[in-house]
């Protein structure tokens, strides 16, 4: 992960850089594989598209155990971070730059061009009692650990 005048600095965050391998012509492949880029086994793998409201704001919440990394595969987006302390806002833009988020990191996912796809990979399958809706649960939520 990054570090630097460019790296995150909320908690439990940071850059993933995956590899590209330019084929000329033919394009680019790039690759995510679990230790050597992804710091979690993936279970779950959904992407975000089709957004016809440019206001839309997605995201606004934080989970108590899953891990995921966001990656905008194509277009672009913005992404908020809040720790509970710090709050930083992220433009994803590139298709092998994501971004890592921890556990008990709330976050918002919003700006996103008509042609954004998002690609989000995750440590767990849906469970919704992982999710902490409401931001003074979450801000006491991070008291209480």
């Amino acid at each position: 992960m990054k570090t630097g005048p460019d790296a995150i600095k909320v908690k439990n965050s940071g850059f993933i850089h995956l590899p590209q391998v330019f084929d000329g012509i033919d394009g680019t492949l790039t690759v995510a594989e679990h230790r050597n880029h992804i710091p979690f086994p993936i279970k779950r793998v959904y992407y975000i598209y089709g957004l016809e409201n440019p206001n839309a704001v997605r995201g606004k919440h934080a989970h108590k155990k899953l891990e995921q990394v966001l990656f905008c595969i194509h277009g672009s987006c913005e992404i908020g971070l809040d720790d509970g302390t710090t709050r930083q806002r992220i433009i994803l833009d590139k298709p092998n730059t994501g971004i890592y988020l921890g556990v008990r990191l709330w976050h918002t996912m919003e700006n996103f061009s008509s042609d954004c796809i998002l690609l989000v990979l995750a440590s767990e399958i849906y469970r919704e009692n992982d999710y902490i809706r409401d931001y003074d649960e979450f801000l006491t939520f991070l008291k209480d650990i």
